[in-house]
């Protein structure tokens, strides 16, 4: 669908006001160059477990392990994933990525980059036992 962009709205119904905030990753993670992320979450669950927003990063990679859930979709720019023990996947604009958490690898970021990403974190160590059942009865579906 070429004119995705011109149909697609993203209606933020509790949308968060929060400013960007800028990061990187720790030191002992970076793989090359000095990358430079910058994060603006823009709506959060009551629960605080499920946030989106849009997040970009200047070239560089670094080492990464997911125990969340991440959908992205990335509007500009050139990323690789690298599983470890993997082939890289390379993406561009429009693609759309699904990181299930264990996920281990490397992320590359050739040309600067844009993503707008939904993340669905694990449920809390002190979650209430019924609500982490439910969580599991869910992911088994």
């Amino acid at each position: 669908m070429d004119d995705i962009d011109s149909v697609m709205r993203l209606h933020r119904l509790g949308a968060v006001d929060a400013p960007d905030e800028e990061s990187a990753p720790p030191p002992e993670l970076v793989v090359e160059g000095e990358p430079t992320f910058r994060t603006r979450v823009t709506y959060q669950a009551p629960d605080g477990r499920l946030f989106a927003g849009v997040w970009s990063a200047t070239p560089g990679a670094w080492r990464v392990a997911y125990d969340e859930w991440e959908w992205c979709r990335l509007s500009a720019g050139r990323c690789v994933l690298t599983p470890d023990g993997g082939a890289p996947q390379t993406y561009g604009p429009g693609d759309a990525i699904v990181i299930e958490p264990g996920f281990k690898g490397v992320w590359t970021v050739v040309e600067a980059c844009e993503k707008d990403f939904v993340v669905l974190l694990p449920p809390s160590a002190d979650a209430p036992e019924d609500e982490a059942a439910d969580d599991k009865a869910t992911d088994n579906d």
